[in-house]
């Protein structure tokens, strides 16, 4: 079985990010990618809010750049997805297929996966009027006409984001009932951009090259009604990319792995040698930035374990 110092799991901007800064502190990683590499910044078209690039970068674009510094230090890549772990204080070994790496430390770098309504043409239009975030792209839906799908804090929190840029918004959700918080509500129901369409659901986004329009059903009645908008976010939650760590790494009741925040460390779990970052320990931020520092973090925490080791 091949030995590493340090493998990484996952390779977005937090894996990356841990690679180059673990291969500069020449720990020579592994970083197994998956099949579907580079995270969520693959299916975003335009990024205007990473540092460094002025003009903005498509998604896949900044991956690659990512991608090929931390090759140029002397990570090594697998195009695999990981198939099992097996974590404790002892031995860390991780499985792609028929092949078995252990490893000194391990960080897991997988990521959180928009939760999606599953339309028709949903994936098709993602990054051309359809989106996951707010906050990562709001701005590109300056005084157009744009909708919201969910009923949590989340879409009450991004909908009235999105007033910052939008001329209206409108909030659809399934029931007339919502769970998000009173206080959430409240602030929604008086901002005069917002308008409820309730006990609708989305059957498909309408457009070609980008969104033109959401088709909608009542659920009480089953009338079809089409509305006409240029941007349609869903906000129905994320989940975690953890169901490969069940049993073993501690997770909070959504899922995300729980990491230790004391003096010595910011992205420990409660496996020691075992380092988590990026969105598969962050529900809160979600944005590349963060999960980019976060990889940084991990990497720093990872060489330290390490030096202990060998002392």
């Amino acid at each position: 079985m091949e030995k590493r110092n340090v493998i990484i799991i996952g390779s977005g901007p937090a894996g990356l990010t841990a690679a180059i800064y673990t291969a500069r502190a020449n720990l020579e990683p592994l970083l197994i990618e998956g099949f579907q590499a580079g995270g969520q910044l693959m299916i975003t078209t335009e990024v205007e809010n990473y540092p460094g690039f002025k003009e903005g970068i498509n998604g896949p674009d900044l991956m690659a750049e990512f991608r090929a510094q931390a090759e140029r230090f002397g990570t090594e890549f697998i195009t695999a997805d990981v198939t099992a772990v097996e974590l404790s204080a002892d031995k860390k070994i991780v499985r792609v297929d028929d092949d078995a790496y252990e490893a000194d430390a391990v960080i897991v770098s997988t990521g959180a996966t928009a939760n999606l309504l599953g339309l028709e043409n949903e994936s098709r239009l993602m990054g051309r009027g359809v989106s996951a975030c707010a906050t990562c792209d709001g701005f590109f839906f300056k005084d157009k006409v744009i909708c919201v799908i969910g009923g949590g804090d989340s879409a009450m929190e991004e909908a009235t984001y999105l007033t910052r840029f939008a001329s209206k918004v409108y909030i659809i959700h399934r029931r007339d009932q919502f769970r998000a918080s009173k206080i959430m509500v409240k602030k929604a129901v008086e901002n005069p951009k917002i308008e409820f369409i309730l006990d609708s659901v989305p059957e498909d986004v309408l457009g070609e090259e980008r969104v033109s329009g959401v088709k909608l059903k009542n659920k009480k009645t089953g009338a079809v009604s089409e509305l006409t908008v240029d941007g349609m976010f869903v906000a129905i939650g994320h989940t975690p990319n953890t169901a490969l760590f069940a049993g073993q790494l501690d997770t909070d009741e959504k899922g995300y792995i729980i990491t230790k925040k004391g003096s010595n460390t910011q992205s420990a779990t409660n496996i020691p040698g075992v380092f988590a970052c990026g969105d598969v320990q962050d529900s809160l931020y979600r944005q590349a930035i963060t999960a980019a520092g976060s990889g940084c973090v991990a990497a720093i925490d990872t060489e330290r374990y390490l030096e202990t080791l060998h002392d």
